[in-house]
C-alpha cells in the first residue's frame, strides 16, 4: 500500500520533471509545489533540497521573500478583508477587528480549527459596495460590525461565532 507521504514526494518528482534542473527554476517549482499541495511543508523543502541539491536554507530564504508563499495548510475557507480607501472611509478597519477577534486570528492567519483564513487586501473592487468581505470569491457588500457573525457562520458549519 502507498503512504501518502510516498504520493507527496511522486508529486513533488512530477513537478520537477517539467522544470530544468537548475536554481532558476525554484521559484516555479515552488509556485507548482503550492499550486498542488496548498502551502510548501517541511517535507516539501526536504525533497526539494535532496532532489535540487539546494540547501532547506536558501529554499526558505527565496520562499520567505515573497508574500505569495505559505508554510502552514491553508483554512478550508479564505476570507478577505478590503482595506482600500472606499472601504477605509466606511468602517473596513473597524471590520477587519471584529473578524480578528470573532475568529481569534490576526490577519495572515489560519484558525486554530483550520476553517478560516483572515487575509487582509488592499482592494477587491467592489468600492461602490463598501465595506466589503469575501468569502471563499463571494463577496458580501456593506458589511457591518453586527453581520460579521452572520457571515461568518454561514461558513463555520457548527462553529458558534456570536
Amino acid at each position: 500500500m502507498t503512504s501518502s507521504r510516498d504520493k507527496g514526494l511522486s508529486r513533488i518528482a512530477d513537478i520537477l520533471a517539467k522544470h530544468p534542473a537548475n536554481r532558476g527554476s525554484l521559484i516555479p517549482v515552488l509556485q507548482d509545489i503550492q499550486q498542488d499541495f496548498g502551502y510548501l511543508s517541511e517535507e516539501a523543502v526536504a525533497e526539494l533540497e535532496r532532489r535540487m541539491g539546494i540547501s532547506a536554507n536558501e529554499i526558505y530564504g527565496v520562499a520567505t521573500f515573497y508574500t505569495q508563499f505559505r508554510f502552514s495548510p491553508p483554512g478550508e475557507h479564505t476570507i478577505l478583508s478590503c482595506q482600500g480607501t472606499a472601504c477605509h472611509v466606511r468602517g473596513g478597519r473597524q471590520i477587519l477587528t471584529e473578524l480578528e477577534q470573532r475568529l481569534g486570528v490576526t490577519a495572515g492567519r489560519t484558525t486554530a480549527d483550520g476553517k478560516f483564513d483572515l487575509e487582509r487586501v488592499a482592494c477587491i473592487g467592489c468600492c461602490a459596495l463598501a465595506p466589503v468581505v469575501a468569502v471563499d470569491g463571494k463577496v458580501h457588500a456593506q458589511v457591518t460590525a453586527k453581520k460579521i457573525p452572520s457571515i461568518i457562520s454561514r461558513y463555520a458549519g457548527e462553529g458558534n461565532f456570536s
